[in-house]
């Protein structure tokens, strides 16, 4: 709703938060025996106070952060209830898959629950995918956890253990009381903070204290396959301390007791981040932080989970924020959650050393290119790619450039750097969107780790207190915009243009090398990956007009067997010898002979400074915070 005035703003937000709980009445328990990880079984017991009489319990569908109804219930096995030791029968609703119902017997105040969950899944999605491998697990508890329909999972209070494989060492933000062996446990939480708390065990495990001087404390948590992955160099520890120091300088506030990163290191578990309001849950691949360009093509996750703290945990979009777990979510403002946090998580990959300035204008072009090869922006525009979230986050690759998936990301990066560019040149560089952060995400100053929403009119209300504009004409004239091309206006008012060379871009090239392909996007107009296979084909390209299409293999380059260096050298021919490419190519079991009538050469895009402009965007990427200078 629109709000009035300051007073009222607060008092109204203030009803948003996060409830208390108390600890004196009924008090759920759930122990995680995770065992057997390494075998991906893994067991739950719960117990549950109750009444006789009809029951339905419910396990959790939408996932905060995942923005969609997510929870894998297809994993969730072994389903048995107990009452003074004897089974009570359940039965799954016939339309909410998410459902149990049962009949608690009389004399019954107390039911027993036990589950196993099944970590089998391939290793894609999000916590609904692989979580394990021989040496390491992540425990996300809503994996494990059922409750009473319609109960606020805010009041709703759960005691937690887990049992950890002989050995194994754990990372969490849950905050231990005891431990008896190999099982730990933790202090009381309402069911939002549980799911919320994610742990991260392993064989091979290392925790960084990170900033030392700072309060709260923060701490680097990682686990991996093999030992070898777990050596973080000096240059990176500092970097990420440099990140709690420019988290400080930039929100100007903590909304948490304390903060572990929880670090995945595997090539056996899915690769993503996800937030959490006083931990991240981080995946990445197992050399990631021995590998220059792994380590570079990863850099902007923590500082991107990290930001969530601020923008998608303490501060929350209206629609966003629900009371349980079978709420459905709204996603019209993920262009604000997602998108602003992947503007401010990359210029803090920056600001903290994670990256070079020459890395992020890299990064910067490669993903201002991409988003200007969207075909599909002409149909479907920004705010519906975020309102759709969750039926598109499970799309494949494949014409994926005609659909457009959740494009809020990167689109959203371009979208603020031009609010930030645009208060800077406002303000004569008086402002910037750094003063915004501080007065919309550092709310309050420091708090608990507790909720306040928001909506489109708070955001352009805060925006107008730092630098009087039409704001909102200035987002919505962006957000409905079936323009071809994507807006870069914050790349050229920050004193860049893009420009496409036949020098390869950094950042391209070394995602080329995370999937064994060849990016010809802006020049045939395909993208190959491993095995020699299409996943997808720019509508509109050489290779479109060619007959070319996802899932096709190419077999042979121009009269020789397939390999990646023949296709680039191939390529870069066409603009030296003037040839067209001539492909073979396999689908289903039937070959073809594809001519592809194309004479420009590799083409890569980078920024290029523009000299009669001002350094908008270099000065956006100038740290804040002092850093220590042993550490720079």
């Amino acid at each position: 709703m629109l709000l009035k005035t300051f007073a009222v703003f607060v008092l109204a937000l203030a009803t948003a938060a996060l409830p208390a709980f108390s600890q004196t009445g009924p008090q759920y328990t759930i122990s995680v025996d995770l065992t057997g990880a390494p075998r991906k079984f893994i067991r739950a017991h719960m117990t549950l106070p109750v009444q006789p009489g009809p029951l339905t319990l419910v396990y959790p569908e939408w996932i905060p952060g995942e923005h969609g109804p997510t929870g894998p219930i297809s994993d969730l096995a072994g389903i048995r209830f107990t009452a003074n030791g004897k089974p009570v029968r359940w039965q799954r609703d016939n339309v909410d898959m998410y459902a149990f119902h049962l009949t608690v017997p009389a004399g019954v105040n107390t039911l027993d629950a036990r589950v196993d969950f099944l970590a089998t899944a391939p290793p894609t999605g999000f916590t609904s995918g692989s979580s394990t491998s021989p040496n390491l697990a992540v425990l996300n508890w809503n994996e494990y956890v059922l409750y009473p329909a319609h109960a606020s999972s805010h009041s709703v209070v759960f005691q937690p253990s887990v049992t950890l494989p002989q050995g194994w060492k754990f990372g969490t933000a849950l905050t231990e009381t005891s431990r008896q062996g190999n099982t730990i446990h933790f202090k009381a939480v309402p069911l939002n903070m549980l799911v919320d708390s994610p742990l991260l065990a392993g064989r091979f495990f290392r925790e960084i204290p990170l900033a030392p001087e700072i309060t709260p404390k923060h701490y680097l948590d990682i686990a991996a396959d093999g030992p070898e992955d777990l050596d973080a160099s000096k240059e990176q520890i500092a970097a990420f301390s440099n990140l709690i120091r420019e988290t400080g300088a930039l929100y100007k506030s903590r909304h948490y007791h304390s903060y572990h990163f929880l670090l995945t290191l595997s090539d056996s578990v899915s690769h993503f981040g996800l937030e959490h309001h006083q931990s991240s849950d981080d995946r990445v691949s197992a050399q990631m932080l021995i590998d220059p360009d792994l380590y570079m093509l990863d850099g902007d996750l923590l500082p991107h989970e990290f930001t969530h703290s601020w923008n998608g945990k303490y501060r929350r979009p209206a629609g966003l924020y629900t009371t349980n777990f079978q709420q459905p979510m709204k996603g019209n403002l993920l262009w604000v959650y997602e998108g602003m946090t992947q503007y401010l998580g990359d210029v803090l990959a920056v600001r903290t050393g994670i990256w070079t300035p020459k890395e992020y204008r890299t990064m910067l072009a490669a993903s201002a290119a991409f988003l200007d090869h969207r075909p599909g922006r002409t149909w479907r525009d920004l705010e519906d790619t975020a309102v759709a979230a969750q039926i598109l986050y499970s799309t494949g690759s494949e014409w994926d450039n005609s659909r457009r998936t959740v494009d809020y990301y990167p689109e959203g990066e371009l979208i603020w750097l031009d609010a930030d560019t645009t208060i800077r040149r406002l303000s004569n560089g008086k402002r910037s969107l750094n003063d915004f952060c501080a007065r919309f995400l550092g709310l309050n100053g420091n708090t608990g780790p507790i909720t306040i929403t928001y909506t489109f009119d708070d955001l352009v209300k805060a925006l107008n207190a730092v630098q009087p504009y039409d704001w909102a004409k200035f987002f919505h004239q962006r957000l409905t915009s079936l323009s071809p091309h994507a807006p870069l206006d914050g790349i050229t008012n920050g004193g860049y243009r893009i420009e496409y060379t036949s020098k390869p871009n950094r950042f391209i090239k070394a995602a080329e090398s995370r999937v064994d392909g060849v990016n010809a996007w802006y020049s045939l107009g395909f993208r190959m990956g491993r095995g020699h296979k299409i996943t997808d084909v720019l509508v509109g390209s050489p290779a479109d007009k060619a007959g070319m299409a996802p899932g096709m293999k190419i077999v042979a380059v121009n009269g020789r067997a397939a390999d990646d260096d023949l296709l680039r050298d191939a390529i870069a021919d066409t603009a030296k010898k003037r040839n067209s490419v001539k492909l073979i190519v396999e689908r289903a079991g039937y070959f073809r002979v594809i001519t592809v009538d194309y004479h420009g050469g590799e083409k890569y895009p980078h920024l290029v400074r523009e000299a009669n402009k001002p350094e908008l965007l270099d000065n956006i990427l100038k740290p804040l915070a002092k850093h220590p200078a042993t550490q720079t």
